[in-house]
């Protein structure tokens, strides 16, 4: 069964199948590359709390950034956050975000033990 959490007209925050949650893109707040990274991963903690998971289960993130060169900032936040030896399969590009202000979005795909 598939079941739909934080559901709006437009999206599902959270999509679950078969053991696997899907989590919508995640953006943070903040002025910085780091700041933004910083507080998207906190709002991906709380996702993963709600899926009865956590870091150690994502199977997978793709990350964008708005521009290229910011990726070592970004990675220094994600590589603090990320337990050792759990990273997951990841992608990272640069894109245009949704809104002028945002530096990174993140999708994780994580299992649920």
């Amino acid at each position: 069964m598939i079941q739909r959490l934080h559901t709006t007209e437009r999206l599902s925050k959270i999509v679950k199948y078969n053991g696997v949650a899907y989590f919508c893109g995640q953006v943070g707040d903040g002025d910085t590359v780091a700041a933004q990274t910083t507080d998207c991963l906190a709002r991906v903690d709380d996702l993963l709390t709600q899926v009865g998971s956590n870091r150690e289960n994502i199977l997978q993130a793709i990350i964008w950034v708005a521009d290229i060169d910011d990726v070592a900032e970004m990675n220094a936040v994600w590589n603090a956050w990320i337990p050792q030896g759990h990273a997951p399969a990841r992608a990272c590009s640069e894109a245009k975000l949704g809104r002028a202000e945002l530096k990174v979005e993140i999708i994780i795909t994580a299992a649920c033990p």
